[in-house]
């Protein structure tokens, strides 16, 4: 299981006669087997990091999550979703260990009011476009946090979203919570990075695509950044050998599939 701090608007309703979410489109090309399904987030977009235009450039359709408030976040987003791929927010949430620059603007924490929590998690998402989810970066703390993550839960039901735990706390309640509110929710599996070389990310896409043999789906989780090139060299190199064993899927089929959550929705209370 994951356990390292992990470094709107939405998408408008799907048409009669239109598919969601291009997940064929991505994968023209590739061979794929029904039912084994990998979702493979890369979070930390937003800020012109390293690996961002090979990361959406991949043959295969991905989700981004997109961190708001930063140079080119509302840029990512909307190259993300003219690609095919799904959009998520990368929400900056605090965590018990670390250092607060590292979390970027708008950051939630323990210490913020009710109020302000709600305002702050309202503005990210009115500043990504496309965003059908929202995922934690980094908050170890706030995950553990059953006043805050009420909050954040209760939002994104408000707004007809998704929350995906990054698990970077094994105590997260995050899941827990937001099966008691009815809120359609998803968990990382695994962290394709945790070592920044080649190998190591090529190992764990074959674990997490064993994982989704066994399981009929996964959820990996990358970065861009630093070392966000070679996250995506190894994403690039490792399709091929992965032909026929998964299909690579947008977050929001997985949501779709576990959930009545549906794009474009927002619940009438």
């Amino acid at each position: 299981m994951p356990t390292t701090e992990s470094r709107g608007r939405r998408t408008p309703p799907v048409k009669a006669g239109e598919r969601y979410p291009d997940a064929e489109d991505r994968n023209a090309g590739v061979p794929q087997s029904k039912n084994r399904k990998l979702a493979i987030i890369i979070d930390d977009f937003g800020n012109g990091q390293k690996g961002t235009a090979e990361m959406l450039n991949l043959p295969v359709k991905i989700t981004v999550a997109v961190m708001p408030f930063l140079a080119t976040s509302r840029e990512d987003a909307e190259k993300a979703h003219q690609q095919g791929h799904d959009v998520i927010i990368h929400m900056p949430m605090e965590p018990k260990q670390g250092q607060a620059s590292w979390l970027g603007p708008g950051a939630i924490t323990t210490s913020l009011s009710d109020e302000e929590i709600r305002q702050r998690l309202e503005a990210a998402i009115d500043s990504i476009p496309h965003a059908i989810g929202i995922n934690n970066h980094m908050g170890s703390k706030v995950t553990g946090d059953e006043r805050v993550m009420s909050i954040v839960l209760d939002v994104c039901k408000e707004r007809g979203l998704f929350f995906i735990d990054s698990k970077t706390n094994y105590h997260s309640i995050a899941l827990k919570l937001a099966q008691t509110k009815g809120v359609p929710a998803l968990a990382n599996d695994l962290f394709l990075d945790d070592v920044h070389t080649v190998p190591h990310v090529q190992k764990q896409l074959k674990t997490a695509a064993e994982h989704a043999i066994r399981k009929d789906t996964c959820i990996a989780i990358g970065h861009v950044g630093k070392f966000g090139g070679r996250t995506a060299e190894a994403l690039k190199l490792s399709v091929e050998q992965m032909k026929g064993q998964v299909e690579f899927v947008g977050i929001g089929e997985l949501a779709m599939e576990r959930s009545s959550w549906r794009p474009g929705t927002v619940p009438i209370f």
